[in-house]
């Protein structure tokens, strides 16, 4: 079953083309990785599937729905942490999620505390966000885009300031989400994050999209570094 198309998308964005007419088609369920360097598009090609910025040629649907029109500004049943979210600093952590919960108020308090102790987060904690880590912050932003238990989950960096043992446990979180059919789509400049995690990895590559073959690249760098 698809369920993120994009067809011959084009977009310029601050004066340079980042896309012309792409297609992408993702199915649903499995982990789908994007790589590519600092501005070749990743998180733009992520705002656009969010509805947060459009194409200037071609559609996005979601969910069997056209992004961006007047019934569908933004896609259903999405889970999101692009760049750094802000939140109300003199508050708790649990005081935030619960302030965004209420958007939508269809989850109750239990299922936001979950949320943060599946990352690690003390959802009974009094510490103000104003005083959180950026690792704390970035495990906030994870907490926040589970909580609604949305089919489809998009990361942009998600293991950004997290330690080795937060990196761990997000990994099997999403790892997880993906068994209960979960869609996830994320980036990360660590090869080690794409490589344990994702099923599917697609290049963004002179203002194109190209699927990679996961084993076959493996096996090119393990070549590489035998002749090393």
């Amino acid at each position: 079953m698809i369920i993120i198309e994009l067809e011959n998308v084009s977009k310029s964005f601050k004066g340079g083309v980042l896309f012309d007419s792409i297609n992408l088609t993702i199915k649903k369920g499995g982990i789908y990785g994007f790589i590519g360097p600092n501005g070749s598009g990743k998180t733009v090609l992520f705002k656009m599937i969010c509805g947060f910025i459009f194409p200037d040629e071609g559609r996005i649907i979601v969910n069997n729905q056209e992004i961006g029109n007047s019934k569908n500004r933004f896609p259903k049943d999405i889970g999101i942490i692009l760049e750094r979210p802000g939140y109300i600093a003199s508050k708790t952590g649990f005081e935030n999620l619960k302030d965004l919960s209420l958007i939508k108020n269809r989850i109750s308090d239990s299922t936001i505390k979950k949320s943060m102790e599946i990352i690690g987060l003390d959802p009974n904690s009094k510490q103000k966000v104003k005083n959180f880590s950026l690792g704390m912050k970035q495990k906030l932003a994870i907490s926040q885009a589970i909580m609604e238990n949305p089919e489809i989950l998009i990361m942009d960096e998600p293991f950004n300031a997290l330690d080795e043992y937060s990196v761990n446990i997000t990994r099997k979180l999403l790892k997880s989400l993906k068994a209960e059919g979960k869609t996830i789509l994320l980036t990360s400049h660590n090869n080690d994050d794409i490589n344990s995690l994702c099923d599917y990895v697609f290049r963004i590559n002179n203002n194109k999209i190209e699927q990679i073959n996961v084993e076959r690249d493996k096996m090119n760098r393990l070549v590489q570094k035998t002749k090393i």
